[in-house]
């Protein structure tokens, strides 16, 4: 597919800092004027076939409404809690015709249940999440 883009987008691109440990308050993420299709119009226009979303990075924060951690945009002031920027690039790739791609860290220092078997659980539910909502 030649030319592919990730975006990297969550708490700590509002901290100014590279790596999150999980400790950022939701409050941190609210974008003022975030646009999916923007992103998606830019990515096509540099000749990109698909992009590729960090849903969840390590800091363990979601870009979706999780019903599995609190530590998500649903806890945002972000469209008051409504938002869901999983969906709005996804909807974007579709209607610019770009193939769409997630990635879901398994590492989430955020969790209280990370290392444990139970955590192998929630990573499997937020995957079906992603992949089903």
């Amino acid at each position: 597919m030649e030319i592919g883009v990730i975006f990297h987008f969550g708490t700590n691109t509002f901290l100014d800092r590279e790596w999150g440990d999980g400790t950022a308050p939701p409050s941190t993420f609210n974008p003022a004027d975030v646009d999916a299709e923007q992103w998606i119009r830019a990515v096509k226009a540099a000749g990109a076939k698909y992009v590729i979303l960090v849903a969840k990075h390590h800091d363990g924060f979601c870009l979706w409404p999780s019903e599995l951690t609190d530590y998500s945009v649903k806890s945002s002031p972000w469209k008051a809690g409504k938002g869901d920027l999983v969906r709005e690039v996804a909807e974007a790739a579709r209607k610019y015709g770009l193939k769409f791609g997630v990635y879901l860290s398994p590492w989430d220092r955020n969790s209280p249940h990370y290392g444990t078997p139970h955590y192998i659980e929630i990573y499997r539910e937020q995957l079906t999440e992603l992949l089903t909502s």
